[in-house]
């Protein structure tokens, strides 16, 4: 696989891990929130035609700005997506940057399909998306934009996997660490790459 298909399939997809969790349910899901701070790290793996790959992954939203790092099991980092307000940009371990406006765009300029990034850390925290149509299956599945979203929670009701699914990928996060402070974002930063 490319090594930017690792960078923007990694920041996806997680390998299981063995922990004792819970499937969420339909009334654990909520109306999207805003958060001030969002940070996790763990494991991520996709799967696209039978074909899988796996990263570690360090992921943080403040001030506006949305940075996963994906690293390889040793700890090296292979690539950094980022989002702002100007736009998604990635860089690869060698500093090359793709830039778009939107994370769908810049997925499929990279990959040649789309990847639901802007809606990641929405789903991650247990919520839908606002102002977009959503239903649940009768399992407690979300179904919005194309995918449909589960989430197994550790006892203490953090997640502990996230899992996206649509007809064309499988999308798996485990997270080994999850932190969150609610409320709007103090200021509006850009992506460092851009400075």
């Amino acid at each position: 696989m490319k090594i930017n298909q690792i960078i923007l399939s990694g920041c996806l997809l997680i390998l299981a891990a063995c922990t004792t969790t819970n499937p969420q349910t339909t009334s654990q899901w909520q109306a999207q929130q805003d958060w001030q701070t969002f940070e996790a790290s763990g494991r991520l793996g996709v799967k696209i035609n039978e074909k899988g790959s796996y990263a570690h992954f360090d992921w943080t939203r403040k001030n506006g700005v949305e940075t996963i790092d994906v690293n390889t099991p040793l700890g090296n980092t292979v690539g950094q997506l980022c989002q702002d307000a100007q736009g998604v940009l990635a860089q690869d371990s060698n500093g090359k940057l793709y830039t778009a406006a939107t994370p769908e765009e810049l997925s499929e300029q990279l990959l040649g399909y789309h990847l639901p990034l802007k809606h990641l850390s929405v789903w991650a925290n247990g919520e839908w998306v606002r102002d977009e149509p959503h239903r649940f299956t009768e399992h407690g599945k979300l179904q919005q934009s194309g995918w449909t979203i589960s989430r197994e929670l550790n006892e203490d009701g953090t997640p502990r996997i996230l899992l996206l699914e649509n007809e064309k990928l499988t999308l798996r996060m485990v997270f080994n660490e999850i932190n969150r402070i609610a409320g709007q974002p103090e200021k509006q930063d850009v992506c460092a790459a851009r400075q």
